[in-house]
């Protein structure tokens, strides 16, 4: 007899599914863009001239993005529940807090606007203060799922995004 799919399993494929919607959407109006800047990769050394061209809401941006990048990389590599995770927990979600707030004052891809991109920020913003009850409430379960979730799809995958042809990044590290 096949064993029955669990609720918890449909929400999360249902989450990726529509994380997946969100980043096909928020590439989509790019794509020539994307295409046409593949063939304009070089290895070469990053250009920092151009980092001290971006507006300082940017280099907060990164800033904080790093620094989160590197917290929530340890918590996920080091033992949970103990003193050090709870502290390095409260630093990460500061760092996600000022990254995806931070994010909300960067509207140069889409022409002045907030762009698909800034649904992940508003998942962020959401999601923070959700996980943070969960784990008050002893939903351990809920609280990973989102905690993961929100280093996932709004760190990596908003880095990721960062680094498509056109971007500063981009330019910085391979244009």
């Amino acid at each position: 007899m096949p064993a029955k799919r669990s609720k918890m399993s449909s929400i999360g494929w249902a989450g990726g599914a529509f994380a997946t919607a969100i980043i096909v959407a928020a590439l989509w109006p790019l794509l020539p863009q994307i295409v046409a800047g593949l063939g304009e990769i070089s290895i070469r050394p990053p250009r920092w001239e151009l980092w001290q061209r971006v507006p300082a809401m940017v280099q907060f941006h990164v800033y904080a993005a790093l620094t989160a990048l590197l917290i929530g990389t340890l918590i996920l590599l080091r033992p949970k529940g103990r003193g050090l995770h709870k502290t390095l927990g409260w630093t990460w979600v500061a760092a996600m807090g000022a990254t995806a707030v931070s994010s909300l004052f960067i509207t140069g891809l889409n022409g002045g606007f907030w762009s698909f991109v800034h649904l992940l920020s508003g998942w962020t913003i959401i999601g923070l203060p959700m996980a943070i009850y969960a784990i008050r409430s002893r939903k351990i379960d809920a609280h990973r799922r989102a905690m993961t979730g929100m280093f996932v799809g709004g760190l990596l995958v908003a880095g990721a995004l960062s680094f498509i042809p056109g971007r500063v990044m981009f330019a910085m590290f391979f244009g």
